[in-house]
């Protein structure tokens, strides 16, 4: 690997970080007009009709056969698992908080990789992850002063958990990725994602009749579902390349997006508690991975 090359691959997950702070705002502004996992299950049949078709024309689709099942199921756990979550969390939260929580990823890839081995744990990490648990508490812990609602917590389980889900794909997807190529561990990815989303998307009834959106939740649709096929895309290349922490990092970069753009176009509004607990977050995913 050479430093081009690396550059190259830091700024593909800093790119994704930040499709996935807009796709919070995305998914906030349609939550209340679609069920959780018809809106995953959208999302992700849009970026496979986009990534399809490139994959089979660059003839990337090859993948070993006894990875197959251990990528279908990381598959099902990254999209599904993880998306529907998200999905109920910004139900109840926020998309800056949501955000903020899912923002535990890299500490949590960084104690999952320490405990399979494949990374040691220092105290400068060990400080990180210190200084990530005060800046969350510092965000909750505003909620729980005003009183915050059974509800919230719930969301804000929910983002954990999905945190927790992805930080461990993140580990386990890279020997599948440094054995094929992205694209067919993308694609395949995806497409088990889809065949299982379908069954609680139709527990939901979307499969009732055509969905009867408006031309803005079509087009967020639309954005979240090709923000997904791009980001994952460039997500799995950069693991390939340098590893989940490093890639995991940029993940901080999320809840800055979904902050900004939250307010800019949900009007959320944003305390000073709420940019203590950011800052904080984001400072100890900087020192856990310096």
């Amino acid at each position: 690997m050479n430093n081009a090359e690396r550059r190259l691959a830091l700024a593909a997950a800093a790119t994704t970080a930040i499709l996935v702070g807009a796709t919070f705002v995305a998914t906030r502004f349609v939550a209340t007009q679609i069920e959780p996992a018809s809106l995953a299950f959208l999302r992700y049949f849009i970026a496979l009709l986009f990534l399809g078709p490139f994959a089979y024309f660059s003839g990337a689709l090859s993948i070993r056969r006894d990875d197959i099942v251990p990528v279908v199921i990381l598959g099902v756990f990254q999209f599904a698992v993880v998306i529907i979550l998200l999905n109920f969390s910004l139900l109840h939260l926020p998309a800056s908080r949501s955000a903020l929580l899912f923002a535990q990823l890299p500490l949590l890839t960084m104690v999952i990789a320490a405990l399979m081995g494949r990374e040691r744990l220092t105290m400068v990490k060990s400080l990180g992850v210190i200084l990530t648990v005060i800046g969350v508490s510092i965000t909750l812990g505003e909620r729980l002063v005003e009183g915050a609602v059974p509800s919230e917590w719930i969301g804000a389980a929910a983002a954990l958990a999905a945190a927790v889900f992805g930080a461990g794909c993140s580990v386990l997807f890279r020997p599948y990725l440094q054995r094929n190529s992205t694209v067919a561990v993308g694609t395949l990815s995806m497409l088990a994602s889809v065949l299982f989303l379908a069954a609680p998307a139709g527990m939901e009834g979307f499969f009732a009749g055509l969905p009867n959106f408006d031309p803005l939740v079509w087009a967020n649709i639309v954005f979240i579902g090709l923000a997904s096929s791009t980001g994952f895309v460039m997500w799995l290349w950069s693991l390939k390349i340098v590893g989940p922490t490093n890639v995991s990092v940029f993940f901080a970069l999320s809840p800055v997006t979904a902050a900004l753009l939250g307010v800019a176009l949900l009007g959320e509004a944003y305390s000073v508690s709420g940019f203590i607990g950011l800052v904080t977050v984001v400072t100890g995913i900087w020192v856990a991975v310096r």
